[in-house]
């Protein structure tokens, strides 16, 4: 039989997962799906690698109204369909792993206890990271479990990208910038190592914009500083999100306006970003397709906040030689993308209107590496390169599990 990985990508409202057959040091595609709507519509809908799909599928929300819940049912409609595949192991994106983790680890109690620590500072993402965990844990405990983390890749930043200027003992304490997206981040530097090796080497600039949005720098491919700090609050205003704020709005909202810290939090991660902007929508489709004031604005405000988050960033790295887009924003928006650029044209960026506007490439992400957009007088390339998180996890997770057969 075929050995496989299950890879699980868990957010707060929905669960990604995608089962890989193993084929020596890398993975094949078997199948991939996602159960979204979690607590609100739930949907599980499940494609094969050629884009299939195997199964669609509403559940009442009394049936499907926690992450757990979510996992159980993908693991009930999983079970006989991967009866010709040996599950060697399961990976998980886990979005926070503090100043503890670097690199991807075997989840066992004592690892649990310790993410479970790291709650308050991703409060929307990491409970329902560890909630997948938990049940694949009672249910195959015999499994291992590998758990990846988003601020891996930014581990060991230069001390001034670390920082916030606050008293030291805060910084002893772990409240420093940690960054996230870094899943993603790794395996697009990765392929951008394939398609253009020189401008990988160099210092690159690469823009994860999608309903979470960030922004990071890169010199020999090590990430150097990213807009995501503390939590995945900070930064680049998102889609509920509102990106980086002035404390002392914070502070007003508490002392002048009465509200709860735990309401300020609502509105600062649900209520805001470009929901908040607009009135209308958190979705850069719905807004690029409305044509009312307040979405435009918004997109306008998007737009500039990422052109000034590059040009601030390529500060940090003495310059830039070359610039990427992704997730499904910068994957998919070809007028974001234009937009962009154009508030970074005094720079020498510019794009080819015709590659910019190509139709993205389907779906099925396996072996597509990305394609340049950037236009003849460009200083520097442009690229766009599809991310593919759920595969740098099984990678990850391939690779851990036979080192420690290795060294058993």
């Amino acid at each position: 039989m075929t050995q496989a990985l299950l890879v699980v990508n868990a957010g707060s409202s929905s669960i990604k997962f995608k089962l890989y057959s193993v084929n020596g040091d890398d993975l094949d595609l078997v199948m991939g799906g996602a159960l979204d709507g979690i607590g609100s519509q739930p949907r599980l809908k499940v494609k094969d690698h050629a884009g299939t799909i195997l199964v669609e599928h509403d559940y009442a929300v009394a049936e499907i109204s926690t992450t757990e819940q979510a996992q159980t049912a993908i693991a009930d409609w999983l079970t006989p369909h991967i009866k010709d595949y040996v599950i060697i192991g399961i990976g998980h994106r886990v979005v926070h792993g503090g100043s503890v983790y670097s690199r991807p680890v075997l989840v066992d109690d004592q690892v649990m206890a310790t993410l479970e620590t790291f709650i308050p500072l991703a409060p929307l993402h990491q409970l329902g990271n560890l909630d997948p965990i938990r049940v694949l844990r009672q249910r195959r405990p015999d499994l291992p479990q590998v758990a990846c983390f988003d601020t891996a890749f930014h581990f060991g930043h230069p001390e001034l990208s670390d920082r916030f200027a606050l008293p030291r003992s805060l910084y002893d304490e772990g409240v420093r910038r940690y960054g996230f997206h870094g899943l993603s981040y790794e395996y697009v530097h990765a392929a951008l190592r394939d398609i253009a090796p020189d401008t990988a080497h160099g210092r690159v600039i690469i823009a994860h914009l999608g309903s979470g949005a960030s922004v990071c720098c890169l010199h020999e491919g090590k990430s150097i500083e990213t807009t995501m700090g503390f939590t995945a609050l900070d930064g680049l205003p998102m889609g509920t999100r509102s990106g980086t704020l002035d404390p002392g709005v914070v502070l007003h909202l508490i002392e002048q306006k009465g509200m709860k810290p735990a309401e300020v939090g609502t509105m600062l991660y649900k209520q805001s970003g470009l929901l908040g902007l607009s009135g209308i929508s958190n979705d850069v489709r719905a807004l690029l397709a409305s044509d009312r004031p307040e979405a435009k604005m918004a997109i306008d405000f998007f737009c500039l906040r990422v052109a000034q988050a590059m040009a601030s960033l390529s500060v940090t790295i003495y310059g830039l030689d070359g610039l990427v887009f992704t997730a499904g924003i910068g994957e998919n928006a070809p007028e974001v993308r234009a937009r962009v650029i154009e508030h970074l044209r005094w720079s020498g960026l510019a794009l080819d209107p015709a590659a910019n506007e190509a139709p993205a490439p389907s779906h099925q992400r396996q072996g597509n590496k990305g394609r340049r957009i950037d236009g003849k007088e460009s200083r520097v390339p442009i690229f766009v390169i599809p991310t593919d998180e759920e595969r740098m996890i099984g990678l990850h997770t391939l690779r851990l599990l036979r080192q420690l057969k290795h060294h058993s």
